[in-house]
């Protein structure tokens, strides 16, 4: 399936031709109200809900658009998710080549690759109105629960550059409205945003007129860039790139009007600013993706200088909470996109999965095909030290052969494969800002679960047994009977 979309709009009428997309024209509240019915909605894996007279502003809200298997397949433009994984093996296989013979066969891949690189353009549409005098609260943003400090910017496509390489950076971070032109921006302490703001503090040391970083926001793109935006890229790859790579076509970008900054041209909304190096403000609470409230804590403003934004523009949110909602299927497809990504590096791995339950960090499955004694743990050292698979709370390791998605079989191989005191081990590290349990903020202890079949090198002494399984003769055999058997399947 090729890449269909060129803006939010065009996904829109493609959800809106599959069955995917229902339109609310009862007026709905913003503040908790629309935040109950998508809720809901989301819980009987219901379809992406345009709120087209939201109460108290004149601007409609989309909202779960990729809250489903199904959507999360047509916003990357492909029939299943696996088809993303495939791509990457391909953009992998594209390495230095070293003979003359070996560079002319790379030379269409590395085209392939140009090909994906951003385009710069002189106007798009997200500029089609430019505004200094506004107010953020003209839009339907959302108060999602009862006790969250205000409403909230959840799907903020957020750009900056590191100021000493000048790399530019997307990434999607929650902002706080605290009033008609300033929110927080919740930059946690590792991610790309929160360096750059780091960065720029350490370069302006001694340099007091440089007390800010250029900051700006878009709201509401095509699908493919902003899946990009949550993507847990390598530090300083441009998030752009990839969603040309998802598109199969470049983003195109357009010069801010006030910071100089890029954004996508055809995003909905844009919010141009800056964020002072010295100015911290309390953030939260915030109804976050564990199923409990982030604490309040102290986080850099966003001053916003400027806005542009389309003729009628569209506001794209989100609501986080207890699962399933719709970020769930957004980290399904980062788990699907990124798996030949780790198998690159760690190939014994047959297959790894996220249970929704655990909340992306909290629990990762992975089964391997094993080699040799201890492996389990030498995969388990190697994730906790991959990017942002570092924050993974607990992960269990299983043997070739294992099913995944089948809860029970993970459950009942795991349970009969430990030895507790032998299978079971515990690092302290990194773990992610949002995990309330962690015995202070950013650092705790992780678990790694060895749930594979034991070696004698390994301490086991005894006999491993048999799995039970029932012959293929006496299956066939049963099979040929069995309608003869008025039996239910």
């Amino acid at each position: 399936m090729a890449y269909p979309y060129k803006d939010l709009r065009d996904f829109i009428a493609r959800l809106e031709e599959e069955g995917e997309l229902k339109r609310i024209q009862l007026p709905v509240d913003p503040v908790l109200e629309i935040s109950e019915i998508t809720d809901r909605v989301s819980k009987k894996m219901g379809p992406a809900l345009l709120f087209e007279n939201p109460k108290g502003s004149s601007h409609p809200l989309l909202i779960n658009a990729f809250g489903s298997y199904r959507r999360m397949s047509l916003a990357l433009g492909v029939e299943s998710l696996d088809e993303i994984a495939e791509r990457m093996d391909l953009l992998l296989e594209i390495k230095t080549p070293d003979g003359l013979l070996e560079k002319l066969k790379m030379l269409p891949k590395l085209a392939d690759l140009a090909s994906f690189v951003p385009k710069t353009v002189r106007s798009g549409p997200c500029q089609e109105v430019v505004r200094d005098n506004f107010s953020l609260l003209e839009f339907p943003i959302l108060q999602c629960w009862p006790q969250d400090a205000g409403r909230f910017i959840t799907l903020p496509l957020i750009f900056s550059k590191n100021p000493e390489t000048g790399k530019r950076n997307c990434g999607v971070y929650r902002m706080q409205v605290f009033d008609d032109t300033t929110t927080a921006m919740h930059w946690q302490t590792h991610k790309h945003g929160a360096y750059h703001f780091g960065e720029a503090d350490r370069i302006r040391k001694g340099s007091p007129e440089k007390g800010r970083i250029e900051v700006a926001v878009a709201i509401g793109a095509d699908p493919a860039v902003v899946f990009s935006g949550i993507t847990p890229l390598p530090d300083d790859l441009d998030e752009m790139l990839f969603a040309g790579f998802l598109r199969g076509h470049p983003v195109e970008l357009v010069r801010c009007k006030t910071v100089g900054l890029e954004v996508p041209a055809n995003a909905e909304i844009v919010l141009e600013g800056y964020v002072d190096l010295d100015e911290l403000r309390t953030e939260g609470p915030f109804g976050d993706h564990t199923g409990y409230y982030s604490l309040e804590d102290s986080y850099p403003v966003f001053h916003v200088t400027c806005m542009t934004h389309r003729k009628s523009p569209i506001y794209q949110s989100i609501i986080v909470g207890k699962p399933p909602q719709e970020d769930c299927y957004m980290g399904h497809a980062v788990e699907r996109a990124f798996l030949p990504l780790i198998r690159k590096q760690l190939p014994e791995i047959i297959d790894m999965h996220m249970p929704f339950e655990g909340i992306f960090h909290n629990l990762i499955l992975i089964s391997i095909r094993k080699r040799y004694p201890g492996q389990a743990r030498k995969i388990m050292s190697a994730i906790w030290g991959l990017g942002q698979a570092m924050f993974s709370k607990c992960i269990v390791v299983l043997d070739e052969g294992t099913d995944l998605r089948n809860y029970s079989q993970v459950v009942w191989k795991t349970l009969n494969h430990i030895d507790p005191e032998r299978d079971i081990q515990f690092v302290l590290g990194p773990v992610d800002s949002l995990d309330h349990a962690s015995r202070q903020p950013n650092f705790g202890s992780k678990m790694g679960i060895d749930a594979t079949q034991k070696w004698p090198e390994e301490g086991f002494q005894r006999q491993w047994p048999d799995e039970i399984i029932m012959s293929e003769e006496i299956k066939r055999r049963i099979d040929e009977i069995w309608p003869d058997l008025d039996l239910k399947d």
